[in-house]
């Protein structure tokens, strides 16, 4: 005769305290305790359906000795009895060709009332297993011919991750505006472009016989020896903006060329390169246009970007007027990506990569390490594939591209390297992360980008931000199927005055309620109001005394202020305790401010 699970239940535990009577002597008995509860990744394995998706059903796996496993009769009055024993409904659906019983769970259960039902099978000795009915979806690969040639999308080693993050979105319902050389005609990428505009009005930079207009096609960067300065060698038209485009959005699946990591978003183009570059007052009423302000002179835009890529850049500080137009910008809620530059320098001396409030992309290579090219430093949100073609013309990043040497010819493709292409595959994963969740902040974008990060595969000295991106996991954590969306944030928000060359200044915040030590990839958000900031010295102390330099003092960093995030690898801290920040004017002639910060877990 069987015994039913409760009952069974209840005798296992009389025999268990009997026994321990029997040995204890002048040891205390506890009785009746609980098993300690499941991690959340395990319990998520036996109960979900899918990532973030409940299981709806349950597939029974009875001995062969069992009635069960030859009456469905028998098993659906099992499933009856279960379900009473868990206070839940249960419902034998069929037989299944191996044999085993796929049972219903009924309507609004959550993954700790699945447990309750698979803790009844399980404590049965005649069930051999149960599991949750998964949910498998497609896992084909594009089938754009060119598409084994994107390792950055795709790669174990050092590619973006980005094929899984596509079962959750492609980037349907978001514009990413472009800010760049324009764009010129290719037929893998025009489904996805919407309407631009060219706003260079310098008539010398535009080349295409007038100033700023709505048609942002582009005629062609070239330049002859010398035109661009002295000593600069002559160069052929880039296309870079129609490569930038192809990344973020190319047609996919559509049986040629490649694939777009948010092949679902579209593209507006807005010219602001031409013949030698392009100028910051063009660029500033782009940012501006792009994310839905209003410039002078120009019609309303009807393509409101909530992404903006700016794969372009200079040397010097941000200026205010960058900065302000920037802080625009992400007020209205865009989040602007740009290229931390190609100088293999500290970004801080290089615009617009030094801003505030933008994600600044570092590259890597095809093995994962920082790319020779590539700028660094403390300022450095993130970092992404951006190729290595010396290394072989393969281990770049393959993009739309066009033929002409100087003006437009026939569309083509090829490989780059550069900080310019790093930016796109982080401006496509934001695309994809607004479309999987639309009330995402920039500031959340940023945070879950780098709070789901991988470590650099290979080397990186100076700083490559919170590591190499990683757009499934991201993906997952904003649509609420997986990774982390940054975690518990402690702050301080009481103002600490830093003085003029003096000494040391610090600034608490207790962190409680927390088990175990720190992350990997602890986030420290600083707000420092001060002029010259090159003259600071910022650290983070760990609660035992340890300290970790955020950024160090530098004569040729001349930008005010600093608003940014950085990444530290705390994970030989215990969390809990009191951590400080520790801030030092090491120069005369400024004073400054800790406004506040921040520790997102």
């Amino acid at each position: 005769m069987r015994t039913s699970p409760s009952l069974r239940r209840k005798l296992i535990s009389v025999a268990a305290v009997s026994a321990a009577l029997l040995t204890a002597g002048t040891t205390s008995v506890a009785v009746a305790q609980e098993p300690a509860p499941q991690a959340s990744a395990d319990l998520a394995a036996r109960t979900e359906a899918a990532p973030g998706v409940t299981a709806e059903r349950l597939i029974v796996g009875y001995r062969p000795s069992a009635s069960e496993a030859k009456s469905n009769k028998a098993a659906e009055a099992d499933a009856a009895a279960k379900g009473k024993e868990a206070g839940e409904q249960l419902d034998f659906q069929r037989r299944l060709g191996t044999g085993a019983a796929l049972v219903d769970l009924g309507e609004d259960l959550t993954k700790t009332d699945v447990a309750d039902v698979i803790a009844e099978y399980q404590a049965d000795p005649q069930v051999a297993y149960v599991v949750p009915d998964r949910l498998n979806k497609p896992q084909a690969d594009p089938n754009d011919t060119d598409y084994a040639k994107q390792w950055d999308l795709f790669e174990a080693t050092a590619g973006m991750n980005v094929p899984g993050a596509w079962n959750t979105t492609t980037g349907t319902g978001v514009t990413v505006a472009v800010i760049d050389t324009g764009y010129v005609a290719h037929s893998d990428l025009a489904p996805n472009i919407v309407g631009g505009y060219d706003f260079i009005a310098d008539t010398a930079v535009a080349v295409d016989g007038n100033g700023r207009d709505s048609d942002p096609s582009d005629p062609g960067d070239w330049y002859a020896a010398g035109e661009c300065g002295a000593g600069v060698p002559a160069s052929n038209s880039s296309w870079h903006g129609t490569h930038v485009a192809g990344t973020i959005a190319a047609a996919t699946n559509n049986a040629k060329g490649m694939a777009g990591i948010a092949y679902g978003a579209k593209i507006s183009p807005i010219r602001v390169l031409g013949k030698c570059g392009g100028y910051d007052s063009d660029i500033i009423d782009a940012i501006t246009w792009a994310s839905g302000g209003t410039v002078s002179g120009v019609p309303a835009n009807t393509n409101v970007a909530k992404v903006i890529n700016m794969s372009l850049g200079g040397d010097g500080a941000c200026t205010s007027a960058t900065q302000n137009a920037i802080n625009a910008a992400v007020g209205r809620g865009t989040t602007v990506v740009v290229a931390s530059g190609n100088d293999n320098e500290n970004v801080a001396n290089h615009s617009p990569g030094n801003c505030n409030n933008v994600i600044s992309v570092a590259a890597t290579s095809r093995t994962g390490a920082k790319a020779s090219y590539s700028n660094y430093g403390s300022l450095i949100d993130i970092s992404a594939p951006g190729g290595q073609t010396s290394t072989g013309t393969a281990n770049g990043i393959y993009s739309t591209l066009n033929s002409g040497t100087k003006t437009p010819s026939t569309e083509s493709y090829a490989f780059y390297q550069g900080t310019s292409m790093a930016t796109p595959h982080v401006a496509g994963l934001a695309a994809l992360m607004k479309s999987a969740n639309s009330t995402l902040t920039p500031a959340q974008i940023e945070s879950a980008i780098k709070a789901n990060a991988r470590p650099l595969p290979g080397a990186c000295s100076g700083g490559c931000g919170a590591g190499l991106a990683d757009a499934t996991k991201t993906v997952q954590a904003v649509s609420g199927s997986g990774g982390s969306t940054g975690g518990t944030t402690f702050t301080s928000a009481t103002a600490v005055n830093i003085p003029d060359a003096g000494s040391a200044v610090e600034s608490p915040i207790t962190v409680s309620g927390r088990s175990g030590n720190a992350p990997s990839a602890l986030q420290v958000g600083v707000d420092i109001t001060h002029t010259y900031r090159g003259d600071l010295v910022i650290d983070l102390v760990a609660p035992d005394g340890s300290a970790y330099r955020l950024k160090s003092s530098s004569t040729s960093d001349s930008a005010d202020n600093v608003l940014t995030t950085y990444t530290v690898n705390a994970s030989s801290e215990v969390a809990n305790g009191t951590w400080k920040l520790r801030v030092q004017d090491v120069a005369a002639q400024d004073t400054g401010r800790i406004n506040s910060w921040k520790l997102t877990f």
